[in-house]
């Protein structure tokens, strides 16, 4: 939904995803493009639009990034309604797509995709995994995925839900693949490290999913993070905070589309 009102609402737009309007349905698309753009989410909702968009935005200028270096095997973590396989730019480079999320999150966006008359290409692989109960290891398994070719990850909102270990395990496993291998992700640092307006909300936010019944589990430390990607065999690490996502993105704007506060971007290469 966020994605879709950043095309209605935003413009210039730094993220264009035509097809995220498809996917919410048409009922749904109707009832955002008939909501004023003052009122069209929760207070705040601005800020987290802006996130989401930057942060897709971000994956996917890494990804390209990747591709022109070689790269054709691209794996998104999480995949929730992500349409990037459904328009994927770099079909003629024989870029291979796979879609790693849980069981039923996957089914329902293959309703989705059905009632959009969105087709699945042959570029795309579903590979349903629990990532609290089994591996991504496990899950590319499944797959034909070429171990010793690099492979490039997208895993966006993603990592506050699940557990540190989870998330470390996942990490040590890409660190460890072929050279050129990479990962982006976004995080959301530690509370003890906000002041007291990026507090406020990061607790708005954090109480609204923990009452939906998705509770936040994990975040991190910058510095920390940054030194322990490079412990783990990561030879490239990225990480943009609120300022320097602004200035890649935002900068220069007519409108107040910005983002602030708690949550950060990662680009990890190996």
């Amino acid at each position: 939904m966020h994605r879709s009102a950043h095309q209605i609402f935003d413009e210039p737009r730094i993220f264009d995803d035509p097809l995220a309007m498809r996917i919410i349905g048409a009922e749904s698309l109707a009832a955002l493009q008939a909501t004023p753009q003052q009122s069209a989410a929760p207070p705040g909702s601005e800020l987290l639009r802006a996130f989401i968009a930057a942060r897709s935005r971000y994956a996917e200028d890494a990804l390209g990034e990747a591709v022109r270096r070689g790269l054709r095997q691209y794996v998104i973590l999480g995949a929730g309604l992500d349409t990037f396989a459904y328009r994927n730019p770099y079909t003629q480079t024989r870029l291979l797509v796979f879609e790693v999320d849980h069981p039923a999150t996957q089914s329902w966006k293959r309703v989705r995709l059905e009632e959009a008359g969105i087709s699945i290409p042959a570029s795309l692989t579903f590979i349903p995994v629990d990532f609290e109960t089994e591996t991504m290891a496990d899950g590319l398994k499944q797959t034909d995925i070429d171990h010793g070719k690099p492979i490039f990850f997208s895993c966006l909102g993603v990592t506050p839900y699940l557990t540190g270990e989870t998330i470390a395990s996942t990490l040590k496993f890409i660190a460890g693949l072929a050279t050129g291998s990479g990962v982006v992700f976004d995080y959301v640092i530690s509370p003890s490290l906000l002041n007291p307006e990026q507090r406020s909300a990061f607790d708005a936010l954090s109480n609204r999913v923990a009452k939906a019944g998705e509770p936040w589990r994990t975040f991190f430390d910058p510095s920390s993070l940054t030194a322990d990607l490079k412990a783990s065999g990561f030879e490239e690490v990225e990480d943009l905070g609120p300022d320097e996502i602004n200035a890649r993105y935002f900068a220069g704007r007519n409108d107040n589309l910005r983002v602030r506060g708690y949550g950060h971007l990662m680009k990890a290469i190996v």
